[in-house]
């Protein structure tokens, strides 16, 4: 029964310490230097996938517009 008490203080303890410096650091500025390299790197590769995304759209439409052509063109013979 004791353990429990202690172990339940220290629980919530913890929450509340966590939860005043959440607090500090997200008045304090948010993440961190390395947090916010983290951030910058992913945001380069998510953009870099888009771009990627982007070109693959281009060709698939050029390929599907060469196969359309090539299938109206036997269908004309």
């Amino acid at each position: 029964m004791l353990a429990t008490i202690f172990g339940g203080t220290i629980l919530v303890l913890a929450i509340i310490g966590s939860t005043i410096l959440m607090g500090i650091k997200i008045l304090k500025g948010g993440a961190s230097r390395s947090d916010q390299k983290m951030q910058s790197d992913e945001a380069k590769v998510i953009q870099g996938i888009y771009q990627g995304l982007s070109r693959m759209e281009k060709r698939v439409g050029a390929l599907e517009t060469l196969i359309f052509d090539h299938e109206k063109k036997e269908k004309e013979s």
